[in-house]
C-alpha cells in the first residue's frame, strides 16, 4: 500500500492534517502524522510555490523498523503497512528517539508528554477494513491524494518518485509516487498528464 500525491493540485489548505488529527484523536501539540510544508524557490519575478505531502510512506525497507531497540515497529506482510505497537514502545526519551533519527522523512511523531510513545500514520487501518479510504484522502478538497496498492497506482499514474522538495531514498524505498508541480509556467503548459481523478 502507498500514496499518490498530485503536487499540481495541492493548495496548502492543511485539511488533511486537521482531519487526521481529529480522526485519530491526536492531542494538540508537536505530533502531526501529516505535514504539508511549503516549497518556495526562485527570485522575483520568477517565483515558485508548491506544497509537499509528508507522512509515513510505509517504506519497502523502513529504517525505523531496524532502529527500534525493542521491535515495537513492524512492517505487515499482508499489505506492507508499517505499524507501531505503542504498548511495546519504551518511549522516545529512553531510546533517544532512534526511530525518528533513522527515518529520512521524520515520520515518527512524539507528543509533548514526558517520555512520549511513538505515533504515526497507519494508513487508517480501521477505515481500510471497512472498505473506506484513509481520512486524509477523503478530506482532501482538491483531490490531490490517492492511496491504495502501490503497483496499481503506478500502473495507472506512472512511477514518478520525486517532486519539488522531496528526495527519494533508494535505501528506504518510500511507497509514494508523484505528479510533480513543474518549476515554470512553460513546463506547466507542456501538455496533458494523467491525473487519475474525475
Amino acid at each position: 500500500m502507498g500514496f499518490h500525491f498530485d503536487q499540481t493540485r495541492c493548495i496548502g489548505c492543511y485539511t488533511c492534517i486537521v482531519a487526521c488529527k481529529d480522526w485519530h484523536d491526536v492531542e494538540a501539540g508537536p505530533a502531526n502524522w501529516i505535514r504539508v510544508p511549503a516549497v518556495e524557490k526562485g527570485k522575483f519575478p520568477d517565483l515558485y510555490l508548491g506544497y509537499l505531502f509528508l507522512t509515513c510512506f510505509h517504506c519497502a525497507s523502513p529504517p525505523c523498523v531496524k532502529a527500534c531497540p525493542v521491535g515495537a515497529i513492524i512492517k505487515r506482510t499482508e499489505d506492507g503497512i508499517v505499524v507501531v505497537d505503542r504498548e511495546a514502545c519504551v518511549g522516545g526519551e529512553r531510546c533517544k528517539f532512534a526511530c525518528r533519527k533513522a527515518c529520512p522523512y521524520r515520520a515518527p511523531q512524539f507528543g509533548a508528554e514526558a517520555n512520549p510513545k511513538m505515533q504515526k500514520c497507519n494508513l487508517c487501518l480501521e477505515r481500510l477494513k471497512d472498505g473506506k479510504k484513509p481520512i486524509c484522502v477523503d478530506a482532501c478538497l482538491t483531490r490531490a491524494l490517492l492511496a491504495g496498492p502501490l503497483e496499481e497506482l503506478k500502473a495507472e499514474l506512472g512511477d514518478i518518485r520525486e517532486a519539488e522538495g522531496f528526495v527519494y531514498s533508494t535505501k528506504a524505498a518510500p511507497s509514494i509516487i508523484f505528479k510533480p508541480k513543474p518549476e515554470t509556467p512553460e513546463d506547466q503548459a507542456g501538455g496533458p498528464v494523467k491525473s487519475g481523478r474525475k
